[in-house]
């Protein structure tokens, strides 16, 4: 199956805009067409160019089976890249990246775990016995912990592809991701900086509809990688919903 990518798409999400000109990283030149009324235009053809190397390399990764995690926590990216990663049984983080996530991964399975163990107890009802007081404060710990680890509560080893929305904004992730030395992918707008990623997607990255755009389209390369089509994808979710209702009643 061959990944497609529409430049009409590209121009009605208005993946096109970048920041105002005097607002830029001058090592994005090489992705922008001009300026109209004070704002970076991109070379939407260069865009669809670099979206499509990114593409086939998230599809690669996927298709040998490497754990890929999604980072993507501004609030026009945050509920789409929790449903891209689950449909595609994905990791993510898309509250706040956490410092050490990556460098000091250790410590986050320790986290990880906690959450794991706190939620066992409290379904198995051995927190029963404690004051109100004490479940409240377990439960806010619980939630906590899942908001910022719940992403990434059954990943067992470090990733093996970081996909970015907004490299500037997630700066932080990039950098673990480099000094480790594994490969990134990245949405960047025209004040970021292309060198920081592996394979930069250059475009815009606060239009919610580009945003959704590119994400959809990571979600088709990932299934297909691993060799499922998006239809039987939904199919699949939609039977285990009626199953799941079924067995209620």
């Amino acid at each position: 199956m061959t990944l497609q990518i529409s430049l009409e798409e590209l121009i009605q999400s208005g993946a096109h805009f970048g920041h105002q000109s005097r607002r830029w990283n001058p090592k994005m030149s090489q992705y922008i067409y001009g300026v109209k009324d004070g704002i970076h235009n991109f070379h939407l053809k260069k865009t669809k160019e670099k979206k499509f190397e990114a593409l086939e390399v998230i599809r690669t990764y996927s298709k040998e089976g490497k754990a890929i995690v999604f980072v993507g926590t501004k609030k026009q990216a945050k509920e789409k890249v929790k449903k891209v990663a689950l449909s595609t049984n994905s990791f993510y983080v898309n509250e706040r990246w956490l410092g050490g996530t990556l460098t000091n991964f250790d410590q986050i399975k320790k986290s990880v775990a906690k959450l794991a163990d706190l939620k066992a107890k409290k379904e198995k009802g051995e927190f029963r016995g404690f004051t109100k007081k004490e479940r409240l404060l377990i439960d806010r710990e619980i939630e906590n912990l899942e908001r910022f680890f719940g992403g990434i509560a059954s990943i067992s080893r470090k990733p093996d592809l970081l996909i970015v929305i907004d490299t500037k904004k997630e700066r932080g992730a990039i950098k673990e991701a480099n000094f480790l030395g594994f490969p990134t992918v990245g949405v960047v707008d025209s004040n970021s900086d292309p060198d920081e990623v592996d394979y930069p997607i250059p475009m815009n990255d606060d239009a919610s509809k580009a945003i959704e755009y590119v994400l959809e389209l990571m979600e088709d390369a990932i299934l297909t990688g691993k060799g499922v089509k998006k239809d039987d994808k939904k199919q699949v979710t939609s039977d285990k919903k009626k199953s799941t209702k079924v067995e209620k009643k």
